[in-house]
Formats: C-alpha cells, sequence, structure tokens
C-alpha cells in the first residue's frame, strides 16, 4: 500500500492489517479539521504512529481529552501527583510477553491508548499490534455463529485482583463504525461462562492463536518522542521481549463504554468451583513489571 496525503497530512501504512505512520502534525496544535481528519484516519487503521513529537505531559493529557475522559488506571505506577492520567511503564526484558487488550476487566474497557516513548532500548522492544475485525471476519461461518452468541470474563488475576471482573460479549460490535471485533485476549479473559471448563479454555486457546497470526498484525519500532494511539476496541498489542536495556514510555489512556455484541444466544452453564484463570504469568517480572502492563 501507498502513502497518502489527506489534507496536510502524510499517511504511510505500515502493513496490509493495521497501522499507519502520520507524518505533517504537530500533535499540540490541532485545528477542528485536522482533528476530524485524524480521527477517521484512525479509525480506518487503528492505530497511527507520530514520529518525533516529543510532548510535554500537559500537551500527552490534553491530546487523551480529544478522545474523551481519561481514564485512570487502578493499578499502574503514576508520573506524579499532579499528573495521575499518565502512567509510567519501566521495564528491561527478555521474558517472553503476552498479547492483551488493555484492562478488560473493567465493566467499561478503555477507548484508546495515546503512547510516548519516553526513553527507547537501543536494539529491539518494538511493539507488535493485531486487528482484531480480521480476526474475527476471517473465520468460518459456523463459528462465527458460534462466537456470536456467547460471552466471556474478564479478570485483573494477573494484577492480583482476582475480584476485579466483567463479562463481555466474545464478539464486539464497534460503537463507530459498526464491525465486529473478536474481543477475547491471553492477558485477562478467564473463561466462557455458556460452556464446560474443558470447551472454554479449549476454545479460547484457539481464539487466541488464531487472533494472533502474524496476517493480522503490523510491528512497530519506536524512537524518543514518538507517539502511538490505538483504538482498544478492535486491536490487542504485545511487545518484542527481545532488549535488556532500560525502556521507559508514558501512556495516557481514554475510558471507554460497555461493550455491546450480538445477542447472547445461551445461559451459563453451572460449573462448581469455576476456576479463574489468566495466562500463565501469575507473578511480576524480574524487572517488577507485568507482561500485561508493557506496549
Amino acid at each position: 500500500m501507498s502513502s497518502k496525503v489527506i489534507s496536510s497530512l502524510h499517511v504511510t501504512p505500515i502493513t496490509g492489517a493495521l497501522g499507519a505512520v502520520v507524518r505533517g502534525v504537530d500533535l499540540r496544535e490541532l485545528d477542528e479539521d485536522t482533528w476530524a481528519d485524524l480521527r477517521e484516519i484512525w479509525l480506518e487503521n487503528l492505530v497511527l504512529i507520530f514520529p518525533d513529537q516529543h510532548l510535554e505531559p500537559a500537551d500527552h493529557v490534553a491530546l487523551g481529552r480529544r478522545f474523551g475522559e481519561i481514564d485512570i488506571h487502578p493499578f499502574i505506577q503514576k508520573l506524579s501527583a499532579a499528573y495521575p492520567e499518565i502512567v509510567v511503564i519501566e521495564s528491561r526484558s527478555q521474558q517472553d510477553e503476552i498479547w492483551h487488550t488493555d484492562a478488560t476487566f473493567q465493566q467499561a474497557p478503555p477507548r484508546c491508548s495515546l503512547f510516548r516513548m519516553d526513553h527507547r532500548a537501543s536494539v529491539g522492544g518494538d511493539t507488535l499490534f493485531a486487528n482484531q475485525y480480521l480476526a474475527y471476519e476471517t473465520l468460518s461461518p459456523p463459528i462465527r455463529s458460534l462466537l456470536d452468541g456467547l460471552t466471556a470474563v474478564h479478570t485483573a488475576a494477573i494484577f492480583g485482583h482476582p475480584q476485579d471482573q466483567a463479562e463481555h460479549p466474545v464478539v464486539r460490535i464497534h460503537p463507530d463504525t459498526g464491525r465486529k471485533a473478536l474481543f477475547v485476549n491471553r492477558g485477562f479473559t478467564s473463561y466462557i461462562p455458556q460452556l464446560s471448563a474443558g470447551e472454554s479454555d479449549a476454545l479460547l486457546e484457539y481464539l487466541y492463536s488464531w487472533a494472533e497470526r502474524p496476517a493480522f498484525q503490523c510491528r512497530y519500532s519506536w524512537a524518543n518522542g514518538d507517539v502511538g494511539i490505538w483504538d482498544n476496541r478492535c486491536t490487542q498489542h504485545n511487545i518484542a521481549a527481545d532488549y535488556t536495556e532500560r525502556r521507559v514510555i508514558q501512556r495516557v489512556t481514554v475510558a471507554g463504554d460497555k461493550p455491546v455484541g450480538p445477542p447472547t444466544r445461551w445461559a451459563h452453564l453451572d460449573v462448581p468451583q469455576r476456576k479463574v484463570l489468566t495466562y500463565l504469568y501469575r507473578d511480576a517480572l524480574p524487572d517488577g513489571t507485568l507482561p500485561s502492563e508493557k506496549a
């Protein structure tokens, strides 16, 4: 796919699946016409990268508020008392990471996240994103029909708070585009309550592996000062854990709405002592962070 110019914006797709690099804009100075164009480009590409922006904390928060009310993450370290809207995620890792959609354990998971690379590792630490519209749309019709009638329970067990739970449709209808997206992830999805434990585990593992296929992905190598914005309603993301040097990001997250999907067709199955499951990672990594904190 080739680059194109929209108004003064130079938009270069990253892959055929999703993602675009946008140049020709200062995110601190967005007039209404440019903002409207950016919003449409974002909904089309799901992930936008803006090189060399170097936002100050106040600029970062102000940009987040263009998208909506700021969501204060309940567990991750904040930049300061003056800027509780900004979380700081510092890592130094070669551990395996996990694909996830941010904070799906909330009743209304975030709409989007705005990521600023503060200090990159000299080698490695790229972020990968996966298009969950495509993950759903490329499944066979019988599987899509099954998933349309199911929900899943998501928990914050990976943060040590298994009591923080939310039940969401397995297939989410995007409130802005009307497209269906797969809405389960390794980081926070625990089980499908309409199925037995074995059925739930098997189906979720299949969906995780399917959603993470390279055909649905893009990958970006950051530079200090870059800003990334992703649509949390129809993407997953992961970090390439191929670095050992210090890596620091700052992130603002925008509050979303309660996910809506097709009508649920079956009641919850009565399974005594249903286990609350997350992915294999239960504890903090050696650097003190959790896998699902990274992006």
